[in-house]
């Protein structure tokens, strides 16, 4: 299985969604950015919102099976991909359902 690919937290930073996909597994990571100045991002209070599902649609065509926020650090990113990775369905088996 090849590795999943998340952007850096910089573009999460710059308030970038970002989807991706491996096989049928789809997913879509969008920052909840929180600006201490003008030009500053308050990673403390800033987060990510992760979701993904599993077949041939989009997001906006898809019933998801999974969501959760993480916190805007690099701790939270690699936490972030960690739990994509755990519902990526191993080759022949069915995908986890739920949450």
């Amino acid at each position: 299985m090849s590795e999943l690919f998340l952007p850096t937290l910089h573009t999460f930073a710059m308030n970038n969604i970002f989807t991706g996909s491996m096989g049928l597994f789809r997913f879509r990571a969008e920052p909840k950015v929180v600006m201490a100045t003008a030009k500053e991002v308050d990673f403390e209070q800033s987060s990510i919102y992760c979701e993904y599902w599993h077949g041939l649609y989009c997001y906006e065509k898809s019933s998801m099976e999974g969501e959760k926020t993480f916190p805007m650090t690099e701790e939270g990113r690699l936490e972030m991909k960690c739990w994509l990775e755990e519902h990526i369905p191993v080759s022949g088996e069915e995908p986890q359902r739920g949450l």
